[in-house]
């Protein structure tokens, strides 16, 4: 199972290559680091890069690469319902957009059931010549192995989602979004090797050859550990997770685009889960978004503004502007008493 030895040179490779950039920028700027604060980086780091990752890592090995992608798009509702848990989130199901929401929800469970007990037959590729060939995993894993390799992707989507909801209170506390995320890779870093040290005591399985795999791994240390990472977090501080969630599906199109390319199986049960998780994710944001119009549509004159832009978004033609919704230019009062 060497995937765990991999890991931690991945996340080696990201802690190399981001944080010499924030100490650079941010190294001034950045508040003091408290021990309590250092404690909670840790702990995220465990729950939501390490053991998530190295979970889905391992997951790899029983089910395909798009049938780990496909368990992701459960991302946003996981990510909206701990966000109810929370708080941070409401649910009125007498209401039309509560109703969409658990809608929503059920059609996600769906897909993942699917996903989890049909695989139905192998898809066969338009590429007849893929660009790497690759043994099919639905050839080589029993049904037992791949129901295992789905409850360890949803485990670590679970993981993911966990991390993702509490990435805001912790910006609140650190506000650092660059040392925040480097901080949390390298003890993601430290906790990869030591797991990786207690599951892989043979060392020849830690050597890297000059081939396609060490591309990868410098690939995920750069661009998905050390950027994706801090992408993630910059969205979060600046939008909230659900709203990050929201790119999750593209991952299910791009993985099952990539995956005929390079040989990987690709079932019907896939495609069909995906289509399901899909579709269930965007009732989830349709009821989030009417919601967001009936409580813009009921606040006070001061969300008149936002709710004036919400409507022009929905209909595609500007709202003509009401006066409560006018907002003074600074000054203007201070000129008009002094022409008068």
């Amino acid at each position: 199972m060497y995937v765990l030895s991999r890991s931690s040179i991945v996340h080696l490779i990201g802690t190399m290559f981001l944080l010499p950039i924030a100490f650079a920028i941010e190294r001034k700027t950045a508040p003091r680091l408290s021990y309590k604060v250092c404690l909670k980086l840790f702990v995220h780091a465990l729950y939501g890069m390490s053991a998530s990752l190295n979970i889905s890592c391992v997951g790899l090995n029983y089910a395909s690469a798009t049938s780990a992608s496909a368990v992701l798009n459960l991302l946003p509702v996981l990510t909206f319902f701990l966000a109810l848990l929370l708080g941070m989130e409401s649910l009125q199901l007498k209401s039309f957009h509560g109703i969409v929401k658990v809608s929503g929800i059920v059609i996600c469970a769906a897909g993942v059931t699917v996903l989890a007990l049909y695989q139905g037959p192998e898809l066969k590729s338009i590429v007849h010549h893929p660009i790497f060939r690759h043994p099919s995993r639905v050839d080589t894993h029993p049904s037992r192995s791949w129901i295992l390799g789905i409850l360890l992707q949803s485990l670590a989507t679970v993981m993911f989602a966990l991390w993702t909801v509490f990435q805001g209170p912790l910006l609140e506390e650190y506000p650092s979004m660059l040392l925040n995320t480097s901080l949390q890779i390298v003890f993601a870093t430290v906790q990869s090797f030591f797991m990786a040290l207690v599951m892989e005591r043979d060392f020849s399985r830690w050597k890297l050859g000059l081939d396609v795999g060490l591309v990868a791994i410098i690939y995920c240390g750069v661009l998905v550990t050390a950027l994706a990472n801090y992408l993630q977090i910059w969205v979060i501080g600046r939008c909230g997770p659900v709203f990050l969630a929201m790119t999750v599906p593209l991952t299910l199109v791009i993985t099952i685009i990539l995956s005929l390319l390079i040989g990987e199986a690709v079932t019907l049960g896939s495609v069909i889960s995906g289509a399901l998780m899909v579709a269930g994710l965007y009732n989830v944001l349709w009821g989030k978004r009417i919601e967001q119009v009936a409580l813009c549509k009921q606040g006070g004159s001061g969300e008149n503004g936002s709710c004036l832009d919400l409507e022009e978004q929905e209909s595609g033609v500007p709202v003509p502007a009401t006066r409560d919704s006018i907002k003074p230019v600074p000054g203007s009062k201070e000129r008009t008493d002094t022409s008068n």
